[in-house]
């Protein structure tokens, strides 16, 4: 089945940086869009960025543009989340998503990783 696994989620002080990576295996990696999604406690999980399947296309929310970068390498199945200037409110768990769902940009997903949590202390 669909496997999706995170990693590079971790502790960092304000103004920091983390980058996520997400490996996938069993589906056609290169034929389907990908995202990274994010729950903080008492939220909804949401979108953080999507990247379409040959990566020429992306998405951001709001929140994130101009700090986070979403990038792809389909030779090697994986999908990264580069963010930077991290802030407090950025803390969350963070999901590496695929087959997505809901138009562009995407508002969900069929399939959904384990989750990586990302904590910024101020």
């Amino acid at each position: 089945q669909v496997q999706l696994v995170e990693s590079g989620g971790g502790l960092v002080q304000a103004g920091g940086s983390l980058r996520l990576s997400c490996a996938a295996s069993e589906f056609t990696f290169s034929n389907y869009a990908m995202g990274w999604f994010r729950q903080a406690p008492g939220r909804e999980r949401a979108l953080v960025s999507a990247i379409s399947a040959t990566g020429g296309r992306t998405a951001y929310a709001d929140s994130v543009k101009g700090r986070f970068t979403i990038s792809r390498d389909n030779a090697k199945n994986t999908v990264l989340l580069q963010m930077n200037r991290l802030a407090p409110e950025d803390t969350a768990v963070y999901y590496c998503a695929a087959n997505l769902r809901g138009g562009w940009p995407p508002e969900g997903a069929v399939y959904w990783g384990q989750g990586t949590q990302v904590t910024v202390s101020s």
